[in-house]
């Protein structure tokens, strides 16, 4: 999981590509951790109900 801050910006000068990408990778490990997440609470509730007849 990543448990990176981002910084607050001090200046209203447009992002450089590399910061553009860098705002891009962190929002899709965001999305990737969420999905993990939702995919193992689905998992466990499918195993929960096998385990109850």
């Amino acid at each position: 999981m990543s448990n990176f801050k981002r910084k607050k910006r001090k200046s209203d000068k447009p992002l450089s590509r590399e910061e553009e990408l860098l705002l891009e990778i962190e929002a899709l490990r965001c999305e990737n951790d969420l999905l993990k997440k939702l995919q193992a609470l689905i998992q466990a509730e499918e195993a929960a109900k096998k385990r109850k007849p």
